[in-house]
């Protein structure tokens, strides 16, 4: 019951979360030309022409997370790794990052993957994606210093009075704290009847965090990770060439607006509703569009890809519902 309350009161804050900060950047906007816009001024080829990107960066996902699970003796198929990471993507609008553990059960369920195995795995996938994302980040920050600055002045961010916050003293006591939590907790959970099943489940996932060093097509696995995210940028890039306002504006400036989005999608709320568009809608004003466009542009975007992933979702439930299940071993 506590547990139920918990994960509740998890989605609401998610949704109030996500709704103050959108009440917040449109509160006085004239959604009544939204519809306007839509019919009369974005061009829908881009848009169209956006989708299948979007579906490729999934799809793509989905074969290599097959392919880190080869390794475990786990020999899931492609079209239910595929539409496992579809329902993953949708359930996630839901319940902000169960769909981590929603594919998991697909996989389990219809061709009988451990699910500790799995998860594992998909720790794993973080950790890459993490690290790729870093290093993006950190090639764009590199060029575009001055925007970032701009941004973090405008946002009333400053990286020196959060660095300076902390002292040496603090570090180490923060470190200290982390030490004993976890030696605390080690012992505390040594002492549960559960013991031995969270001792297992542990064993799984680092099976699945380790299984990339068998991986066997290492420049594989390296282009999936690269088409993921490329078609992320892709399917978002050619959004710009919708609207008159961010048609013109360069590939340094998607790169930066889509790694400050991607960073920003971190804050649990639905497909980053919120946090993503006041990141995006910021960033492109430093770049010299209006603001009224630029709160069009985040606005119109980020609900037609949301939509796109609902409908991944749907696709992806139907289509598991017509495949037949392997038996259990």
């Amino acid at each position: 019951m506590k547990q139920t309350l918990n994960d509740i009161m998890k989605v609401v804050f998610s949704l109030l979360l996500g709704g103050a900060i959108l009440y917040w950047m449109y509160r006085g906007f004239d959604f009544g030309k939204v519809e306007y816009v839509l019919l009369h001024e974005m061009d829908w080829t881009w848009m169209i022409l956006s989708f299948p990107f979007g579906i490729l960066a999934q799809t793509f996902r989905g074969w290599r997370w097959k392919q880190t699970l080869t390794p475990l003796g786990e020999h899931p198929r492609d079209s239910v790794s595929i539409n496992a990471i579809f329902i993953s993507y949708a359930s996630s609008l839901l319940i902000p990052r169960i769909g981590e553990f929603a594919r998991c059960g697909v996989l389990r369920r219809w061709d009988n993957v451990s699910f500790s195995k799995s998860l594992g795995t998909v720790v794993t996938e973080r950790a890459i994606d993490s690290l790729l994302v870093m290093i993006i980040t950190l090639l764009t920050f590199i060029t575009q210093i001055p925007v970032f600055m701009t941004f973090f002045r405008k946002t009333g961010t400053s990286v020196d009075a959060i660095l300076g916050k902390f002292t040496a003293t603090g570090y180490l006591v923060t470190i200290g704290c982390a030490l004993v939590t976890g030696i605390f907790g080690y012992y505390l959970i040594r002492k549960l009847s559960i013991y031995n099943k969270v001792k297992d489940m542990i064993a799984g996932i680092w099976a699945g965090i380790t299984s990339l060093r068998n991986v066997k097509n290492v420049p594989l696995f390296i282009f999936f990770t690269i088409a993921i995210w490329v078609s992320y940028f892709l399917h978002y890039y050619l959004t710009f060439f919708c609207f008159q306002e961010t048609s013109h504006l360069s590939m340094a400036c998607a790169l930066v607006t889509f790694i400050v989005g991607s960073i920003a999608v971190i804050v649990p709320t639905p497909n980053g509703a919120g946090p993503w568009h006041f990141a995006v809608k910021t960033m492109l004003i430093l770049y010299g569009v209006s603001q009224n466009a630029a709160l069009y542009f985040v606005l119109i975007v980020h609900s037609i890809q949301t939509l796109l992933v609902i409908v991944l979702g749907i696709y992806g439930w139907i289509a598991l519902q017509l495949t037949a299940r392997r038996n259990e071993n």
